[in-house]
């Protein structure tokens, strides 16, 4: 978990891009960034967390995911659409619900 919220803190460019498949969008979440920060300053730091990333196995398997992937050298486009295949196939509606990420 603790790694989640630092890739979040560390990688804003890529979980900002990659959907949360928990339904977190009737939150007001857009991607999956905003399952572990709630703000950051002007200059990008964190100032609030988000707590909703604690409890939800869904936000820290979607960020697990992502930061490994990045790891080994993929893009954001790479990840975003490995993330929609693997994590969509498991929610009602055959992946339709998810954050309103922006495209890319």
């Amino acid at each position: 978990m603790t790694a989640a919220y630092q890739f979040a803190a560390e990688h804003p460019e890529i979980l900002s891009y990659v959907p949360c498949f928990c339904g977190c969008e009737r939150a007001g979440h857009q991607g999956n960034h905003d399952c572990f920060v709630k703000s950051r300053a002007e200059n990008g730091d964190v100032i609030a967390w988000d707590e909703h990333g604690v409890d939800c196995a869904v936000c820290i398997d979607v960020a697990t995911r992502s930061r490994q992937m990045h790891a080994a050298g993929a893009t954001v486009t790479d990840i975003r659409a490995a993330i929609d295949r693997e994590f969509g196939s498991r929610v009602p509606g055959g992946g339709t619900m998810h954050t309103p990420h922006p495209a890319h």
